[in-house]
């Protein structure tokens, strides 16, 4: 883990670091990249995303949705090397029980190399220090065996099991929803 005292994690007003990757707040800038993302449909179930997101949309977002306080969620890029490679995101922030939930996208390209662990450590971080919640969770298919590894390797623990939660083109398929107690963590 990151702290603020740590030589390896760095927090600036809109950035949070640690070696050779950092998170940043979405900007105008990445409405090209946030297109790809958004309208790629191999993780549509996943984001429960039904219909593409038009241009206008994404750029009416990025000017909005920046205040976890008025909109219960933020979102970050995960940058290596002034690249964006994935996103990282605190969702139905919830300021009364201190807890949110967390989603990560990393690129196809740039998975399997301990980047999102880095992210997924370093969003933990600041929801200790910066937003104070207690607790944060997940909502992992249980065929997503590199997701689940991810999380469980943050100290996220499989409470539960939503059995056939998600409709697919084949069925149903269950979910998986793990926590992480922070003041453990």
């Amino acid at each position: 883990m990151f702290t603020k005292e740590s030589k390896n994690f760095r927090m600036s007003r809109h950035m949070f670091n640690a070696g050779n990757i950092s998170l940043r707040t979405v900007e105008p800038r990445d409405i090209g990249v946030l297109l790809k993302w958004e309208n790629d449909p191999s993780i549509w179930k996943v984001s429960q995303t039904l219909v593409p997101f038009s241009e206008e949309a994404l750029r009416q977002y990025i000017n909005t949705a920046q205040d976890i306080h008025v909109h219960n969620q933020v979102r970050f890029i995960i940058v290596h090397n002034e690249i964006s490679i994935g996103t990282i995101d605190i969702f139905d922030y919830d300021p009364v029980n201190l807890r949110g939930g967390v989603g990560i996208m990393i690129e196809s390209a740039y998975r399997g190399k301990g980047y999102g662990k880095t992210a997924l450590d370093l969003i933990v971080n600041y929801c200790k220090q910066i937003l104070f919640l207690r607790q944060l969770y997940c909502n992992i298919t249980e065929d997503n065996e590199s997701s689940i590894r991810l999380f469980e390797s943050a100290g996220f623990i499989r409470s539960g099991m939503k059995k056939d939660w998600i409709r697919i083109a084949e069925g149903y398929q269950s979910v998986g929803f793990y926590q992480l107690l922070l003041e453990e963590a």
